[in-house]
């Protein structure tokens, strides 16, 4: 089989699709971890791609993680942007709770994260890390939302970074096939079947995605988690799409 990759898209609390996803690699892809050479994701697909990388005996509590996280954001009165309430230290408990302590030598060179130079809007992709500490200031950058996640944006190697879900929301590893991961309905390999009328695509940064409704949601429901049982319902769409794939691809094991 030829070498293949893994890219899970920018989504926000709608990661939750990727974990179920994750899931269904995990329990049913021997074939295709068995080729995969590299992870790659940006934001919340970023995330997904490093505890795939470092820490996939960690997907449970991931997951238990991204539903009280997303309970966290749903009390305060005005969400994530509510005064006092620290979003980026929130998200940097859980990544340090998951993140194993030789994590950055398991990423190096097998995952790419997405981020986006804060003063230049260039995009970088970096897939060497010399510390753990590195690796979950790369994590955090990608994650990070002006606004929305605080007014100062993530310091790493000297420079300040922001979400690379605005510069490259698919990123792609140089070398081999990218399978491609999203929760929106579009033309990537593993997302939810368009069912809306209207054919029409619209491109986000380096993803192509449906134009409708749904979609629309969904893109409002990742700054803003919906309920714990709407999010469940998520991660067992990402399994379903995992799985229809590995069935499609014949490598369902």
């Amino acid at each position: 089989m030829s070498v293949q990759n893994l890219s899970f898209a920018a989504c926000g609390f709608l990661g939750i699709y990727h974990l179920g996803a994750l899931g269904a690699f995990l329990h049913h892809g021997e074939k295709l971890l068995g080729s995969l050479r590299a992870c790659a994701g940006a934001s919340a697909g970023a995330l997904a791609a490093a505890v795939l990388i470092t820490a996939p005996d960690k997907l449970e509590r991931c997951t238990e993680f991204t539903y009280s996280f997303a309970e966290s954001v749903r009390q305060q009165r005005f969400g994530a942007v509510t005064p006092g309430y620290d979003l980026m230290l929130t998200l940097r408990e859980g990544i340090e709770e998951i993140l194993p302590s030789e994590a950055h030598r398991l990423a190096s060179d097998r995952l790419y994260v997405s981020i986006t130079h804060s003063r230049s809007r260039k995009n970088h992709l970096v897939s060497r890390f010399a510390s753990r500490d590195d690796l979950i200031k790369v994590l955090l950058a990608s994650s990070f939302v002006p606004v929305y996640a605080g007014l100062r944006p993530v310091e790493f190697s000297g420079q300040t970074w922001i979400d690379g879900g605005f510069t490259d929301s698919l990123p792609r590893p140089p070398v081999g096939r990218t399978i491609t991961v999203s929760p929106f309905a579009g033309l990537q390999d593993v997302c939810p079947v368009h069912r809306g009328r209207l054919s029409s695509q619209l491109r986000l940064a380096n993803m192509n995605i449906m134009f409708s409704m749904e979609n629309i949601k969904r893109l409002n429901q990742a700054l803003f988690p919906p309920s714990r049982s709407t999010m469940q319902a998520l991660c067992e769409e990402g399994h379903s799409d995992a799985v229809r794939f590995l069935k499609r691809e014949a490598l369902m094991s």
